[in-house]
């Protein structure tokens, strides 16, 4: 698919994007938490899958405050 002469759906994608890593993201934290809990993990190794869902969810933040802005834009 090409996205270069139709920005709208450029900014659709990203927006998809952004929410199918914030999904994702939940989906895959809730997980690690369960199955940390269930193997008896380390909390410090546990804590690993806080800050990566935290990190996934600041880039999927910056992503939609940017295609906002955009559309504000236009």
């Amino acid at each position: 698919m090409n996205d270069r002469g139709d920005p709208d759906r450029a900014m659709a994608a990203q927006a998809r994007l952004a929410a199918l890593v914030m999904a994702g993201a939940m989906l895959a934290w809730m997980a690690a938490q369960w199955l940390g809990g269930r193997m008896g993990w380390e909390p410090r190794f546990v804590f690993l899958f806080d800050l990566a869902a935290l990190a996934a969810f600041f880039w999927a933040l910056v992503v939609t405050w940017r295609v906002w802005r955009r559309r504000q834009d236009n």
